[in-house]
């Protein structure tokens, strides 16, 4: 507000106002800043306790319209209205408000708050199992992870307790009976909107109703409703897009989120970046880069990341007998294909591919980058296939590029690497199953089984060999990322640089808590402290997380050091020269061989049946220069050029690391 006090209008103002249309009970109850006037103030009904700012500038609408700032036509009732807003065309009333600066509300039906509210802080959203007992309570800065403990944890009741405890807590501290439309907020032709709070530089067009709950715009990244949305129970974070007739109940929407299209959602939460275009979602839990744009695509009763729903995708739990009771998996990087269907419960795989539609519950979470295929009612498996897609390396990649957030405060800390922990562990679970079935029916057997899935023999061994090269790429990028950080110019030197830093990580299970790769030992260690009430709010558990998400790379190679156990015949405290120029070597090869294979995959997509349709009315070389005038030329492509620049790279690398090996063993043979 433009004045540090306010003062009583003049006789003089008040006739003026009574001129201009306007009609207070009791004037004495209006309150405006020094430098007020009145000129702009008209045709309007004030009642119950109002202040009022300087209105005295003109705005420019869509279309090049300009108006004068101040209270045209409009009923206000106990609001305070800070300078140069503009009010116009209210047809019911705006009651129990406070407006910041230069907000625009122009053809508005009501702007309401009615007792005490929280503003959708504190519903409870049933999210993965319909039936409930997954319950999150939703706040204006939940992140993924703490919604990820609070639904998958609930086996730490005494953690999951104390951080609701926490989140009551919030919800006590902002609960008011007075709402908030702040600075530059801008809503065109909306309806009804109650108990809304709304962030500064909010930009709301033809929203046609909004029940309990908050807008987190910023101005650094504003929040845009458009034409016919109704939301209720909700609460929406910063850079988020929600238009096109959106129907959204009992929701948490994170940063960056896009609903659009006739989107439609229930009890479910969306963080960072999530997409939901023409389809359905129910109690789901979509973590970051959900992607589901096609009609007739049902979300239901899961957890997703990274996942992108092809259309018709859907899933079901219709065997239920004691009610919807039953939930689904679907790890991060996964994809349906056009009309799949998954019955729960089941369990997919990270970064795995789902074709066609599966009657049988499935569990593949330890065969990441696999295909799972109908075929002839059986679901057949595929491991590791997807290591040698090139959509898998484009799809990592494209993620982080995709990153809509612009707000200073990131809830969510993302994790974008392909190659973890989390899935080489997998990986390595993955490869001794396989070793096993092969062990257990031979080499010669025509197909394996496994959790009620058929396995070929040719992808079985195809599998394990994938694999096994997955795992020697991780574990080349964690020796080569320590040695190339220290100046290592002796043996001595290298068991240094090769030492653990922490021992988190090291032998514990690696997860992905929707988004962020982190060891189980870091996240035990998180949840004893906040049950032993060392840690006391809500800003400690969000803190403690960004500093676990930091220290990645630090927990990573605590891990990495005892796979090397597993997988290489020196332990890493005795390494010598020798032995990291034979790791590199294995390294090298592993990249190189994946990297060929990607290549190839690539290439596929210039072949001459991939062709088809172009140049339709011309002979051969049409095609082919219509082709290349539309697609590029394979050499030329940027995903090619991208494989080979990485090639080049990491060849010169491995022989740089080489040969620095070689000249300390040269440097000791010559100091013996």
């Amino acid at each position: 507000m433009s004045g540090s006090a306010y003062r009583k209008l003049t006789d003089e103002e008040i006739g003026q106002l009574i001129v201009q249309g306007c009609y207070c009970e009791d004037w004495n109850l209006i309150e405006v800043v020094p430098n007020f006037l009145p000129d702009n103030v008209r045709f309007t009904k004030f009642s119950g306790t109002n202040k009022l700012g300087r209105f005295d500038e003109e705005i420019t609408l869509f279309g090049g319209v300009r108006m004068k700032t101040g209270i045209v036509h409009a009923h206000i009732h106990n609001c305070v209205i800070d300078d140069n807003a503009m009010i116009n065309s209210v047809k019911s009333y705006i009651a129990n408000y406070s407006i910041g600066k230069h907000v625009i509300i122009h053809n508005l039906n009501q702007l309401a708050v009615e007792g005490t509210t929280s503003f959708g802080n504190g519903i409870r959203v049933k999210v993965i199992n319909e039936s409930g007992g997954r319950e999150i309570p939703i706040y204006d800065h939940l992140s993924a992870h703490v919604a990820y403990i609070l639904a998958l944890y609930r086996h730490r009741k005494s953690a999951v307790n104390a951080i609701e405890r926490l989140i009551a807590n919030y919800v006590d501290f902002i609960s008011s009976s007075v709402g908030t439309v702040c600075d530059g907020v801008r809503m065109i032709n909306c309806g009804t909107l109650r108990n809304v709070k709304i962030g500064p530089g909010a930009v709301l067009e033809g929203v046609s109703k909004l029940d309990n709950g908050s807008i987190n715009s910023t101005v650094a990244d504003p929040v845009t409703f458009g034409q016919g949305v109704i939301l209720e129970n909700f609460i929406v974070c910063s850079g988020t897009r929600i238009t096109d007739t959106t129907l959204v109940s009992n929701c948490f929407i994170g940063q960056g989120c896009i609903l659009d299209k006739h989107y439609s959602a229930v009890e479910s939460v969306f963080f960072a970046n999530c997409q939901g275009l023409h389809g359905e979602a129910c109690s789901i839990f979509a973590g970051p880069y959900t992607v589901s744009h096609h009609k007739s695509s049902l979300l239901i009763a899961g957890l997703f990341s990274f996942m992108n729903a092809g259309s018709g995708s859907n899933q079901s739990n219709h065997l239920y007998k004691l009610g919807p009771i039953h939930q689904g998996v679907v790890e991060r990087g996964a994809k349906t294909t056009s009309d799949s269907y998954i019955l729960w419960p089941s369990r997919i795989g990270a970064f795995s591919l789902v074709l066609g539609r599966h009657y049988r519950h499935s569990d593949t979470t330890d065969f990441p980058f696999s295909y799972l295929i109908e075929e002839k009612d059986e679901s057949r498996l595929i491991p590791g296939i997807n290591l040698q897609s090139i959509g898998t390396i484009r799809d990592s990649q494209k993620w982080p590029k995709r990153d809509r957030r612009k707000d200073t405060n990131l809830l969510d800390s993302i994790n974008f690497n392909l190659l973890s922990p989390y899935t080489i562990q997998k990986m390595i679970n993955g490869r001794a199953i396989l070793l096993e079935l092969v062990h257990a029916s031979g080499e010669t057997t025509p197909h394996y089984t496994y959790n009620g899935m058929i396995i070929k023999n040719s992808a079985l061994l195809r599998g394990i060999e994938l694999y096994e090269k997955a795992i020697w790429k991780f574990l080349g990028n964690s020796l080569l990322s320590r040695i190339q950080r220290m100046n290592v110019n002796s043996t001595e030197e290298i068991r240094e640089a090769l030492k653990k830093d922490t021992p988190l990580g090291s032998k514990s299970r690696w997860l992905d808590l929707s988004g962020l790769i982190c060891p189980s030992d870091a996240i035990d260690q998180l949840l004893d402290s906040i049950e032993n009430k060392r840690v006391h709010s809500l800003e400690e558990v969000h803190a403690a997380i960004r500093s676990i998400h930091k220290n990645y790379y630090t927990y990573e190679w605590s891990w990495a050091v005892d796979v090397f156990r597993q997988f290489y015949k020196t332990p890493i405290e005795e390494f010598l020269p020798a032995d990291v120029i034979e790791v590199t070597r294995k390294w090298l090869k592993a990249v190189l061989e994946i990297d060929q294979l990607l290549y190839n995959d690539a290439k596929k997509e210039f072949s001459l049946i991939k062709q088809t349709g172009f140049g339709i009315d011309g002979d051969k070389l049409v095609r082919q220069l219509d082709f290349d005038e539309v697609r590029g030329e394979f050499e030329t492509h940027a995903e090619v050029s991208s494989i080979r620049d990485h090639m080049a790279k990491k060849e010169a690398l491995g022989h740089e690391v080489i040969a620095k090996m070689e000249k300390i063993l040269l440097l000791q043979t010559i100091q013996n």
